[in-house]
């Protein structure tokens, strides 16, 4: 048992043992384990402060443990109010306690089936989402977009969104031996998040914040309803046609977001910008409004040849 000394851990909790008061390392914890009783360890964890102790927490907390030690480290976290370690080396579990909180710490043989699954379906999720974007900016290009062209996207990147927030806590509990996997884990969500909250500028009918916040409180099954999504974040039938303002479009020309907003601002959305002559920006751009105009002619080219817009 590895305790962090607290102000609530008080000599009628600890018993016996020996002071230590010596500068941590894992080689000097690793032999002082081999004793029975319990390490209390610095909340800085710096030093190591007593070894071999006896903890006699009281009995009357509660405790759903059933081992010996499994009970008092229960008990001494909540006494205590502070981080417990208990580990059974013959039932090969590692539980971490703090305060009222009781987490099982997983093998590295269960995080790297639980990582390696989850990247699978993450990528799978990754390709159907460039799928849809590709779609959408066709349709985009073509003023062809639907309500429910739009929904597809949004589901599918909060999707690889919640998936990827699952498996956040196995990476910190795998530590250094999953470095491989979190290369390929970053690479896939690179550019996710971008892509959902460009999409939601241009279509979404309540401000980006609101949004975001919507769709982080759906549930799996909810986000399965695009009806659900149309409705909360589009505030629109799935049916209806819709036009994107032209945040995510013309984020790759070389314009400022000021420029960008101020180009939404006098067109209202993509379909106008795209209908516009080269002295319909001069009033915005001045000396570059040519060249903004030969950058939306070529971009939208690239779109129609299939070129992914990330």
């Amino acid at each position: 048992m590895i305790i962090f000394d607290s102000t609530g851990l008080t000599q009628n909790i600890m018993e016996g043992g020996f002071r230590i008061n010596s500068r941590f390392t894992s080689q000097k914890l690793f032999e002082l384990c081999k004793m029975d009783g319990a390490i209390i360890l610095s909340q800085d964890q710096k030093r190591i402060l007593y070894a071999n102790i006896l903890i006699n927490p009281d009995t009357n907390i509660r405790s759903i443990e059933t081992g010996t030690r499994h009970k008092a480290a229960e008990r001494t976290a909540r006494q205590a109010h502070t981080f417990v370690i208990a580990i059974s080396e013959r039932r090969k579990k590692t539980t971490l306690y703090h305060g009222s909180s009781r987490y099982y710490l997983k093998s590295t043989e269960e995080l790297i089936r639980n990582i390696t699954s989850n990247l699978q379906i993450l990528e799978k999720q990754k390709e159907i989402l460039n799928e849809n974007i590709s779609n959408l900016n066709i349709l985009e290009m073509s003023e062809l977009v639907s309500v429910s062209d739009v929904c597809k996207v949004i589901q599918r990147a909060e999707m690889i969104l919640k998936i990827s927030e699952s498996i956040k806590r196995n990476f910190t509990e795998l530590g250094k031996e999953g470095n491989i996997m979190h290369m390929r884990y970053r690479e896939i969500l690179r550019g996710v998040e971008k892509s959902e909250s460009e999409i939601l500028r241009d279509y979404a009918n309540i401000p980006l914040k609101r949004a975001k916040t919507l769709l982080a409180n759906l549930t799996f099954d909810g986000l399965l309803d695009t009806e659900s999504i149309a409705r909360l974040i589009l505030e629109k039938p799935l049916e209806e046609s819709i036009s994107p303002k032209g945040y995510r479009f013309l984020s790759h020309l070389t314009l400022s977001a000021k420029e960008i907003s101020q180009i939404i601002k006098f067109n209202n959305n993509l379909d106008n910008i795209l209908k516009l002559e080269p002295t319909s920006f001069e009033s915005t751009l001045k000396n570059r409004s040519s060249t903004i105009y030969e950058e939306i002619r070529n971009l939208r080219e690239q779109i129609i040849n299939g070129k992914i817009i990330c």
